[in-house]
C-alpha cells in the first residue's frame, strides 16, 4: 500500500517532515523518500527500506535538509517523491492508491510523441510519475488534479509540493483517509493520525472524498469540496491502519477491540485462553476475551529487535522464514491448552499453517481460529494491500477452485453468504487446510456494526464483490 506526509511550515519543518513519514512505517515495504523546498531550490533522498528501518537509512539525510515545507512517503513499490519540472513551475509529488489504467493512460500520452517516462522500473511505469504527466496538462494545479481524479480508474490520492505551498487531494472515492492537524506555528496533513499526537498537532480537518485542498503555514484552504459518495477501506480498520490511529473520526484500536467482542458474542467455544496472533491480531483477541471473559494470554512473544515485517522480503520463502523467526512460541503458556486465536485475517494462509502446526509442536490441545473480517474471496482492486499476483492465491479461492474448479466472479455471490452450503463447505475446506480445530469468520454486517459507519460507505470488495 503506501503512506504519505507533508508540512508547512513557519519555521524549518525537517523534524516533523521525519518523524511524522517515519510514522508510516507499517504502510510500505520497500521505498521511503524525504523532500523539502526551501529558498535555494529542492533537495531529495530516496532509499531502499527493504531489509532495514526507515529512521536508519535517512538519519544522515535530514542533517543536510532544511526547508519550511515538505513531504514524504513510504511505498510498498515506486520510488517517490518525484521532483517535476512544467510549465506551473517545479515541484514534488507523492501518491497512494492504485490506477488500474495505467497502461492505457500510458499509450494514450505516446500518442502525442512529445510524452515519454523516466521513472521506468521492472518493466513498469512509475504510477506517480504518470500522475504528474496528467496534471502537468492542466493550465493549474487545482485543474491539473481535477483532471487525475476523473481520469485515473482505481483510487489516488495525492500530495504536492510547490512553491504556492502544499496541495492535498483525497482520492475521489476516500477509498484512503486524509487528516490534517495543526499546531502554533505548523500546519501537516497524514494518512496515518498517529503521527501527529507526538509532534504536537491537534486534528483540524478530515478531508472528504475528492476534497482538495491548499496547506500554507497560516491557513488550510479548501479549492475543491467533498463529494458526497464515500467508498473508504474497511481493510483499514481490520488490518492495515495503526491502532493509535483514527479514521472518519473512528480510532482502529477500539474497532479491533468491538470486533473481537463480535465474534465472541457470536461463538460457543470455550477455550482454556484467547489469544492474537502478533500484532494485528492483538487488538481483536482482546475484545473477544474482554466479552467472553476468558483468560488473554501471549503464546507467541513476537521478537521485535532485529526482524522485519514477515511480507518485507520479496521472495515467498524469505517471507515464511522471517515469519517463523520473529514469532517465538512459549511452550509453558501452549502446552496442554486449548487456544483460540483472533487473527485481522486469512489471505493466503501460508504462513499462518506453519504457525498453526508450531502450536501443536508446542503441546496445544485444541487450536481454534476467529478471522476479525469475511473470507477475502476477490483481489483488492483498489490499494494493493496484498501482494498477491492473482486471487487465486487467496486462502478462499483456492478453497473454492478445489471444490468446483474455476468459478467467475459472477458466480461466486453463494460463498459471501454466511450458513450456505457453499461458504460452509469453503469454510470448512480452509479449515482442513490450516489443520484447525474449528475456523469460524466474522459475519460483513458484525464489521460493518464494529467500525460504525453506514455499509455504503466502506469498500467492502474483497468480501462480498460490491463495488
Amino acid at each position: 500500500m503506501g503512506g504519505f506526509f507533508g508540512v508547512v511550515s513557519k519555521a524549518d519543518c525537517v523534524n516533523d517532515l521525519f518523524f511524522g513519514t517515519d510514522y508510516h512505517s507499517h504502510l510500505g515495504t520497500r521505498r521511503g523518500g524525504l523532500a523539502v523546498r526551501n529558498t535555494e531550490g529542492f533537495t531529495r533522498f530516496i532509499h531502499d527500506i527493504t531489509n532495514t528501518q526507515f529512521r536508519s537509512k535517512f538519519e544522515t539525510d535530514v542533517t543536510r535538509m532544511h526547508g519550511v515545507s515538505g513531504i514524504g512517503a513510504i511505498s510498498d513499490h515506486e520510488d517517490q517523491p518525484l521532483i517535476i519540472g512544467s510549465h506551473m513551475g517545479v515541484y514534488g509529488i507523492v501518491t497512494v492508491g492504485k490506477i488500474l489504467n495505467v497502461e492505457a493512460l500510458a499509450q494514450q500520452a505516446f500518442q502525442k510523441r512529445s510524452v515519454h517516462f523516466a521513472e521506468y522500473g521492472a518493466n513498469e511505469i512509475n504510477p506517480t510519475e504518470l500522475v504528474a504527466m496528467l496534471i502537468n496538462q492542466g493550465e493549474t494545479f487545482l485543474e491539473g488534479i481535477r483532471l487525475v481524479q476523473k481520469t485515473i480508474e482505481g483510487s489516488c490520492s495525492l500530495l504536492l509540493l510547490t512553491s504556492e505551498g502544499i496541495y492535498a487531494a483525497r482520492d475521489r472515492l476516500g477509498r484512503t483517509p486524509m487528516i490534517v492537524g495543526e499546531k502554533a506555528d505548523s500546519i501537516a496533513v497524514t494518512l496515518e493520525t498517529c503521527a501527529f499526537p507526538n509532534l504536537g498537532y491537534e486534528i483540524t480537518k478530515i478531508l472528504g472524498p475528492g476534497e482538495i485542498v491548499r496547506l500554507t503555514a497560516d491557513r488550510v484552504e479548501t479549492l475543491q469540496p467533498p463529494g458526497k459518495r464515500l467508498q473508504i477501506c474497511s481493510f483499514m480498520w481490520v488490518y492495515y491502519g495503526y491502532p493509535a490511529s483514527s479514521y472518519e473520526g473512528i480510532n482502529v484500536e477500539q474497532v479491533r477491540n468491538r470486533c473481537g467482542a463480535c465474534l465472541a458474542r457470536c461463538d460457543t467455544i470455550k477455550p482454556d485462553y484467547v489469544a492474537g496472533i502478533p500484532d494485528s491480531g492483538t487488538g481483536h483477541a482482546i475484545g473477544y476475551a474482554d466479552a467472553a471473559k476468558i483468560p488473554y494470554c501471549r503464546p507467541f512473544v513476537k521478537y521485535t529487535p532485529t526482524w522485519p515485517r514477515s511480507f518485507m522480503p520479496q521472495e515467498q520463502s524469505i517471507r515464511e522464514l522471517v515469519a517463523r523467526m520473529k514469532l517465538i512460541p512459549v511452550k509453558d503458556v501452549i502446552q496442554g491448552q486449548r487456544l483460540l486465536f483472533c487473527e485481522d485475517s486469512i489471505v493466503r494462509g501460508t504462513q499462518l499453517k506453519d504457525t498453526i502446526q508450531r502450536l501443536y509442536d508446542s503441546g496445544a490441545r485444541e487450536v481454534h481460529m476467529r478471522p476479525a473480517c469475511p473470507p477475502l474471496i476477490f483481489g483488492c482492486k483498489f490499494l494493493n494491500f496484498s501482494r498477491s499476483r492473482s486471487e487465486q492465491d487467496l486462502a478462499a479461492r483456492k478453497a473454492i477452485t478445489e471444490l468446483e474448479g474455476h468459478v467467475e466472479n459472477s458466480q461466486l455471490k453463494e460463498y459471501t453468504v454466511v450458513g450456505s452450503p457453499k461458504y460452509v463447505a469453503m469454510v470448512e475446506r480452509i479449515q482442513l487446510r490450516l489443520g484447525l480445530t474449528t475456523l469460524k469468520y466474522q459475519a460483513l454486517d458484525d464489521l460493518v456494526a464494529a467500525i460504525g459507519l453506514p455499509k455504503e460507505k466502506l469498500c467492502t470488495y474483497c468480501f462480498d464483490g460490491v463495488e
